[in-house]
């Protein structure tokens, strides 16, 4: 396990393969951490120089007390590729990982090489639902509402008592702390970044989940039509976590994308 300080939080993250190979990152949804991503990296093989990391309020890194705004989990990543020595980057991002990944591109084109946006949107939900979210998630905890996130997550094949997995993943979401649940749904709530990402110039693919209850493939879709050039791509049978239910096809096109923007 591998820990740093970095603007002013300290972030869970872990480095694979060559130091050589080019830099891919991969920041995950709300309520998981970076887990998610292993069969995907697995698949990938050797070409890569693979960051993980638990934003903050997830997993292993810090829990700063809420609220969060979507620039300090844009800042934190930048903070850790800096501390990394990392100065280029494909960055793929889940969710809330892709508002990060967006918001990343933005700030330091320099940076981004390459993007991929998974089941993810300029903007995500609205005001009144994520206030009703937090007020929950700090009154009666997140397994008051697992059940109704995991619906949203996961499809009805994968949602069974009896796969492992499946329960595993549901203790991922329950164990998450309150400040870093709640923190990030207050920073999803106020970030709209319709324009800045209209402004991206640089190779973008957006995935989504078939059956993707939390953004919807038509959201999906209409977040890779503000980008020029952007491909889209909709994955057969997975919910909002196309990487743990269809893993292999999730890093096909993952791969398949970074050989044609050159980035390998």
């Amino acid at each position: 396990m591998a820990f740093a300080r970095v603007n002013g939080v300290v972030l869970h993250h872990e480095v694979r393969g060559d130091a050589g190979a080019p830099a891919l990152v991969f920041s995950n949804s709300l309520g998981t951490d970076f887990r998610i991503w292993n069969e995907v990296v697995d698949t990938l093989g050797k070409r890569y120089r693979i960051v993980l990391y638990d934003k903050r309020g997830h997993g292993l890194s810090e829990a700063t007390p809420a609220p969060y705004r979507m620039m300090d989990h844009v800042a934190d990543l930048f903070a850790l590729l800096d501390h990394l020595g990392i100065e280029k980057a494909a960055v793929v991002g889940l969710s809330v990982g892709g508002l990060i990944v967006q918001g990343l591109a933005a700030m330091r084109p320099d940076l981004i090489s390459a993007m991929v946006l998974c089941d993810t949107a300029h903007k995500i939900g609205t005001a009144e639902m994520w206030n009703a979210r937090i007020d929950t998630v700090t009154s009666k905890g997140i397994a008051s509402m697992s059940d109704a996130i995991l619906e949203r997550w996961f499809t009805p094949a994968y949602r069974k008592p009896e796969n492992a997995d499946f329960v595993g993943y549901t203790a991922m979401l329950t164990r998450t702390t309150v400040d870093g649940y709640a923190g990030t749904c207050a920073a999803i709530r106020d970030a709209d970044l319709t324009e800045s990402t209209r402004a991206l110039k640089l190779p973008a693919l957006c995935i989504v989940g078939d059956q993707d209850g939390s953004t919807p493939p038509d959201l999906v879709r209409s977040t890779s039509q503000l980008i020029e050039g952007a491909r889209f791509e909709i994955i057969e049978g997975a919910g909002h976590i196309p990487c743990v239910e269809k893993p292999a096809e999730t890093a096909r096109l993952i791969g398949d994308f970074l050989n044609e923007a050159g980035w390998r």
